[in-house]
C-alpha cells in the first residue's frame, strides 16, 4: 500500500529546514496535503571508555522546555563525510576527541513527518582536549555508566529519539 506523491510545494525554508505540502494520494484513490520536512543529514557518535561508560550531555531542549541526556550530534555540512561530522560535533559540544569511530547506526527518527537520517558512530575512546568549542549545546558533560541508560529512560531523563536508539543499540552489540 504505497502512497502517490503527485507534487510538493514548499512552505518555508531556511538554512536548517525546509517545511513542505505534498498533494498525495493514498490506495484507496482519497487525497491529502500532508506537511513534511525536509533537513539536512545529521550524524554523531556514541563514545565509551575502558570502564564502560559513555559520554553524554546534559541539555534543554527549549521546544518541548524538557531537560535530557542525549549524545553528541549536529548538522552534516556541505561536503563533509557523515563520519567526520561526528568526530566534529563530539570535539565541538563536549570538548573530548573521540579515537576511532566505526559505523553503530542508521536510524531515521521521524520518518512519518520528516526526511531526517542520522549516521551515528562509534568509538571505545577518547581524549580530552579542552572545554568545548559549543559551550552553550550542554549544562553538563559527563560519563555515564551504560548500565544506567535503562534508568534514565525510565525517569524519562533520555529521551531523544536518536540517543535512545543508539544507546540501547549499543546495548545489544556482543
Amino acid at each position: 500500500m504505497r502512497w502517490q506523491v503527485h507534487s510538493e510545494e514548499p512552505l518555508y525554508s531556511d538554512r536548517w529546514l525546509d517545511v513542505r505540502v505534498a498533494d498525495v494520494e493514498l490506495p484507496d484513490g482519497r487525497h491529502l496535503d500532508h506537511r513534511l520536512i525536509r533537513t539536512a543529514l545529521g550524524a554523531g557518535a556514541i563514545v565509551t571508555d575502558e570502564e564502560n561508560r559513555v559520554l553524554l550531555i546534559w541539555r534543554h531542549r527549549f521546544i518541548t522546555d524538557t531537560w535530557g541526556w542525549e549524545i553528541p550530534i549536529g548538522k552534516v555540512e556541505e561536503g563533509e563525510e557523515p563520519i567526520v561530522a561526528a568526530a566534529r560535533e563530539v570535539e565541538e559540544e563536549t570538548g573530548w576527541r573521540p579515537g576511532p569511530l566505526r559505523p553503530l547506526l542508521y536510524t531515521q527518527p521521524t520518518n512519518g513527518i520528516s526526511d531526517s537520517e542520522h549516521h551515528i558512530f562509534r568509538a571505545d575512546s577518547a581524549q580530552y582536549i579542552g572545554p568545548p568549542t559549543e559551550g552553550w549545546e550542554a549544562e553538563r558533560i559527563e560519563w555515564v555508566s551504560l548500565t544506567d541508560i535503562r534508568r534514565l529512560i525510565d525517569k524519562r531523563d533520555l529521551v531523544s529519539g536518536t540517543s535512545m536508539n543508539a544507546l540501547l543499540y549499543a546495548l545489544t552489540e556482543v
